[in-house]
This record gives structure tokens, C-alpha cells and sequence, in this order.
């Protein structure tokens, strides 16, 4: 008789064992000879060394299943332990799965596109409007990237557009202050991510969410960086942003050139980036439009209905510059 202890990394136990352990009941059932006691992430395994190889392979082939997946159900573990094809297997194009085991996947032409200069390019602008998908499936390919091991961290930042006049009077410290600007990261990594396993690499520094200031000075390898709402950066904070490139890091920026929040003065860091790196080997521009919004079905007339509003205004103007000159 043998005893192996088998550890449970990268994954939430909880889903591992299931409700009331009722997973782990059910593993137990189905190796009768052997002895397993489970607690915290370890699991602890006692019997012949001939059903303990069997056994230890099931295991992480569960534990791999839940890290992909986010999920786990009797189904699921009788597939694996009797070697047959999960039923999750069928789906194709698949990123990560979100914590309710919904699969995410590019949805459209353009999203599609954006994986694609993804797994091509080292760096990527994705520009179009609300509800296109752009911050949500960026977030997804950096948390595939760190599934994988293909990276060490993933690094989010915003610009707090704010700052400089309404953010000192916000109740609270730096990070309560700061925070209500990355909520939209927080939320599209809670989505994939769960909640206990997500604190955990937050306090390890492993995914780190941080407004555009704080990446001054800093170099950025081995990670995949975002730069969220990148339309409301200034040309030096873009600037500043794109070389903190290190080694084996991908960069994704965001932005809708509709939702421009600076100052009318001020030339958006975004534009500019656009017009200067157009053309650069290795950095790709995917552009989705409103037959990419996978929100609501008003979402998609609410931004027509914006840019028709903003199409006749800017022909408004135009004639009433041209009757002036007369």
C-alpha cells in the first residue's frame, strides 16, 4: 500500500469537489479500493500502486477540466474517468469558458479578426464602438494566455480622465478613488475567473489592474498588457505607454473614437498612435463596427441612431461655415 498526495493548483476546489463534496463522493465511488481524503487543495490517496496510477491520472485530468472550463458535473467526471469525449469538447473557437461554464468565443468577422492578429501580431489596436466586444475579448485571450503558462501576468490599465479635477473628492484612499474607473475590468475578469481564485493572483501581483499613471518607469515582460478606453489617453500617455514593451509581452489597446472625454483642445492619444503607427510590421488595427455589438439589440440602434445624429449636425455645420464665408 502506497500514499500519494496530489495537489489541486490553479483551481478553485470548491467547484473541484462540488457542492456538499458531492463530487468528490462520487470519485470516491468510483475507486472503491483506494482511500481518498481531501482538504484545502490537497488530495490525499491511499492503495495499490496499480489503481493509484489510474486514479492520479483521472484526477488532473479533472483538475485540468475545471481550469478550463470553470466548471464541473457528474457527467463530466464519469466521461473522464470511463475515457470518453466531455461534451465541452465539441465547441469550437473557444477562448475560456466563464465561471457558469458559458464558452466565450469571438462572435463575429471583426472579433474573429482580432484573435487572429492576436496569435499573428505582438501588438493590436481594436477600435469601435460600445458593446462591440473589444475589452471583453481582449480579457479573455490574456486570461487563455495565462491558462496556458504562455505568460506570467496580465497587466489592465485605464486613463481616469477625472483626475486632475474630480478625483480628489471622491471619498475613500488611492485605490477607492481609482477603482470606480476599472470596475469594467474587475467585471470581465470576475466573468472568467473565480472569485477566491481571482483575489488570490490579485494579491500575488499575478493579474494587476491599474490606472495609466502607474505604469510610468515600468518595463512589462512576459504578460499581456491592455490598455483600456486608450481614446482618452494624450499623446504623451500613449506614448509612454507603448514602450513599456518587454520581452515576450503582447499589448492590446482599446478605444472608441465616439467616446472621446478630453478636453475639446486636446488631440486623443489614440488618433494619433493610429495615424503614426500605420503600416508598422508587427502591429495590427482591427476596426469593429455595429454589426459587431453583441449587447442588447438596442445597443446596436442606440449607436446608429448617435452617428445619424452626428452625421446631419456635421452637415449643419458645414453650411452654416459655408453661409458665413458668403
Amino acid at each position: 500500500m502506497i500514499e500519494k498526495h496530489i495537489v489541486l493548483e490553479d483551481i478553485e476546489p470548491i467547484i473541484f469537489y462540488g457542492v456538499n463534496n458531492a463530487h468528490l463522493q462520487m470519485i470516491k465511488s468510483l475507486f472503491p479500493k483506494l482511500r481518498i481524503v481531501a482538504r484545502g487543495n490537497v488530495i490525499r490517496v491511499l492503495g495499490d500502486e496499480e489503481d493509484m496510477a489510474k486514479v492520479e491520472e483521472d484526477l488532473e485530468k479533472i483538475r485540468r477540466h475545471v481550469l478550463k472550463y470553470n466548471t464541473l458535473t457528474d457527467e463530466d467526471i464519469l466521461d473522464i474517468v470511463k475515457g470518453n469525449k466531455t461534451k465541452a469538447d465539441a465547441i469550437k473557437d473557444v477562448l475560456v469558458y466563464s465561471i457558469s461554464g458559458r464558452p466565450v468565443k469571438p462572435r463575429s468577422e471583426n472579433q474573429q479578426k482580432l484573435v487572429s492578429a492576436f496569435d499573428r501580431d505582438d501588438m493590436i489596436f481594436a477600435v469601435g464602438p460600445a458593446g462591440t466586444g473589444k475589452t471583453y475579448l481582449s480579457i479573455a485571450l490574456a486570461v487563455k494566455a495565462l491558462k496556458e503558462k504562455a505568460i506570467k501576468k496580465i497587466i489592465l490599465s485605464r486613463p481616469a480622465v477625472e483626475a486632475g479635477e474630480k478625483l480628489g473628492f471622491l471619498p475613500g484612499d488611492m485605490k477607492d478613488k481609482i477603482d470606480p474607473y476599472l470596475q469594467p475590468l474587475y467585471d470581465a475578469l470576475e466573468d472568467m475567473i473565480p472569485a477566491t481564485r481571482l483575489q488570490d493572483m490579485m494579491e500575488k501581483h499575478i493579474i494587476q489592474i491599474a490606472p495609466l499613471a502607474f505604469m510610468r518607469g515600468r518595463t512589462l515582460s512576459d504578460a499581456v498588457v491592455i490598455l483600456d478606453e486608450a481614446q482618452n489617453t494624450t499623446p504623451a500617455q500613449i506614448r509612454m505607454f507603448l514602450t513599456r514593451m518587454g520581452w515576450n509581452t503582447k499589448m492590446i489597446i482599446t478605444g472608441d473614437m465616439t467616446q472621446i472625454d478630453l478636453p475639446r483642445e486636446q488631440k486623443s492619444g489614440l488618433r494619433e498612435a493610429l495615424e503614426i503607427l500605420s503600416g508598422v510590421e508587427g502591429i495590427s488595427v482591427v476596426r469593429l463596427t455595429q454589426k459587431d455589438i453583441v449587447r442588447h439589440k438596442l445597443v446596436t440602434r442606440i449607436v446608429n441612431a448617435y452617428d445619424a445624429y452626428d452625421k446631419r449636425m456635421k452637415e449643419k455645420s458645414n453650411k452654416d461655415n459655408k453661409g458665413e464665408e458668403k
